[in-house]
């Protein structure tokens, strides 16, 4: 089972101080579609991490305690990294559920929707 965050709580966690780590994995042209501006955003296209694993994730990840949220399109991808990621071993992994999407649709209507 995995754990999710709504799109409302991770504005709230934007605006806030508190260190996490935003993990997109979609590929790199969904960026150029719809991308949220000024966000702490890790980069690791799920391509990239089934084909080269754990080497793909960028070194903040690694640490297995972080608090990571991950991000996609519409929610797909990230809960299956999110269960990937937990299964490996990491403890504080959510996967931000719509994606993008719902993000751009219920909180910043900026970042487009594709």
């Amino acid at each position: 089972m995995i754990t999710e965050i709504g799109v409302e709580e991770l504005a709230k966690r934007l605006r806030s101080a508190d260190p996490f780590i935003l993990l997109d994995v979609r590929e790199e042209w969904e960026l150029q579609l719809a991308k949220i501006e000024d966000a702490r955003l890790l980069i690791a296209p799920m391509s990239e991490l089934a084909q080269r694993g754990l080497e793909a994730l960028p070194e903040p990840v690694q640490d297995k305690d972080a608090e990571i949220y991950v991000l996609c399109h519409q929610g797909v991808r990230s809960a299956q990294v999110t269960g990937w990621l937990a299964a490996q071993g990491w403890k504080n992994v959510s996967s931000v559920a719509g994606g993008i999407n719902a993000y751009a649709r219920s909180v910043d209507s900026e970042v487009g929707v594709y």
